[in-house]
């Protein structure tokens, strides 16, 4: 039996760090779009005001691409270090993504970046230009590949369980490139972006305005970045619409945690929050019908008939079925050798209950069943602080549209604090992502309890430690050099 404490403390520090990076992917993905269609106002219309703008913007987006740089590259060593058992059952999979992300997509940021920040006035402002936006496009290809890995861990597609190796083998690249989930999962957290970096350059810019300095510039940067964030904001309720029905067919129990839906129906209400619902509403979101049947968390424990007459297995008959597939593979690594008939037979059932392998480690039923406070309430933080920001940058925009932006402290108040507001709405999103595929490592594959290293809880928690340590070190250097490079503000027209 694998230590509980161990699985908790290899979980928090993956989480950790995961978090911790999460705080500088988004601001990338936002500026890298914001501070390219200021270059290219620049370019356009030949106004150096563009060019300072489009430069300021450039260098809060170098300090904190530098620092999640750092991060990010911590993270995906932790698969081989927390989570060896995972690397090597799925490694041939879940690596190729990974590595091109390495190979490609860093590489052309790392190449483009450089161009961008040093290539002023020593390439010609198109050239300058295809940097810049190549830069912003780099990192959403370097995305589209993480997310393409992390779908798959929700929703496993285009490998074959080969039982000589032990490994999980891709057998169809582009169904893994093309799983719906990934699809969905990267425009929604590359838009999301979009607003992020959209309220931290709208919060700033008021700032300034509060101060009643680099008011033209301000001014400019918030009709940019508003109007980025909004277009970003509707897209990722776009994307979150599809991501909802993905959840509803592939990862049914994260949908009845999110909703703390314990038996399901036909008409299954949405919770706004407990006690108050809107009839038929869930079934609306997750199925696209009003009178679509979503299982709750007792139907998926208990197992149930869909209306179409699908019978879906309970928890225990899925347990029995992955301990029968555990019980064959090990029947067929000890007869392969030996009694090729036999380890013929074993691989037969092997294959018939493949599907519910990873039910085999499950120990109790009700360990399939999500923190559902952990999912339910940061879904609804999630939402209700998008709304929030979005009505806060058409607020901006209308004000800035009135020519009444500079006269309303309230607003700049406002636009300050909605900083960190955007980025815990980003945080409860993968809250909701992750904590509610648990326990599976990959979903109905392989659980966290078979994916973890065989290590000490002790290491993993002095580790864990370390990282708090040096994570926040890094989040306090970079907020420093931000703090003063705002300070200082854009380059003063000569």
């Amino acid at each position: 039996m694998v230590d509980t404490a161990l699985i908790g403390w290899s979980r928090a520090q993956f989480a950790l760090t995961a978090c911790y990076h999460w705080l500088f992917v988004p601001l990338t993905l936002g500026l890298s779009v914001i501070m390219a269609v200021m270059e290219t106002l620049y370019v356009v219309r030949k106004d150096e005001f563009w060019k300072r703008t489009a430069r300021f913007w450039q260098k809060i987006f170098g300090i904190n691409f530098a620092v999640g740089i750092a991060t990010g590259i911590i993270l995906e060593f932790e698969f081989g270090t927390n989570w060896s058992n995972y690397s090597w059952f799925v490694g041939d999979i879940f690596g190729a993504p990974l590595a091109i992300e390495g190979i490609f997509a860093f590489f052309m940021e790392a190449t483009f970046v450089a161009v961008m920040f040093f290539g002023w006035d020593k390439v010609s402002r198109k050239f300058h230009l295809a940097a810049t936006w190549l830069t912003g496009i780099g990192a959403s290809i370097s995305a589209l590949w993480i997310l393409v890995a992390n779908g798959w861990m929700q929703h496993p597609v285009g490998m074959e369980f080969n039982p000589d190796t032990v490994r999980h083998e891709m057998s169809d690249f582009w169904a893994v490139v093309t799983n719906p989930v990934a699809v969905s999962k990267f425009f929604h957290s590359v838009l999301s972006g979009w607003m992020t970096g959209a309220v931290v350059v709208i919060g700033i810019s008021c700032w300034y305005l509060l101060k009643k300095r680099d008011t033209e510039f301000a001014r400019a940067s918030i009709r940019v970045a508003a109007i980025v964030g909004i277009i970003g904001t509707f897209a990722v309720m776009f994307s979150g619409d599809s991501s909802a029905v993905h959840v509803a067919k592939y990862q049914p129990m994260k949908l009845a945690a999110a909703e703390g839906l314990e038996d399901g129906g036909q008409r299954a209400p949405f919770s706004i929050v407990p006690g108050i619902e809107i009839p038929g509403m869930l079934s609306l979101l997750a199925t696209h019908d009003p009178d679509g049947y979503v299982p709750g968390i007792n139907d998926l424990l208990e197992g149930y008939t869909a209306p179409d007459g699908t019978e879906v297995l309970s928890a225990d008959d899925k347990m029995e079925r992955g301990a029968l597939a555990l019980a064959a593979f090990k029947a067929y690594r000890e007869n392969k050798d030996t009694d090729p008939e036999a380890a013929a037979e074993a691989r037969k059932v092997l294959e018939e209950n493949a599907g519910y392998f990873g039910y085999g480690y499950i120990e109790d039923k009700e360990d399939l069943v999500p923190a559902v406070g952990m999912v339910y309430w940061p879904f609804r933080i999630m939402v209700g602080l998008g709304c929030l920001l979005l009505l806060l940058m058409a607020a901006v925009l209308w004000a800035e549209y009135k020519g009444k932006i500079e006269k309303i402290r309230w607003l700049h108040i406002a636009a300050i604090v909605s900083i960190p507001l955007v980025y815990i709405a980003g945080q409860c999103g993968w809250i909701v992502a992750e904590v509610g595929r648990q326990p599976w490592a990959i979903q109905d594959l392989l659980p966290v309890n078979a994916a973890v290293s065989s290590l000490g809880a002790g290491a993993v928690m002095t580790t864990f430690f370390i990282f708090v340590a040096v994570f926040t070190l890094f989040l306090a250097i970079e907020l420093r050099i931000l703090v003063k490079a705002i300070r200082k503000g854009p380059e003063k027209q000569i």
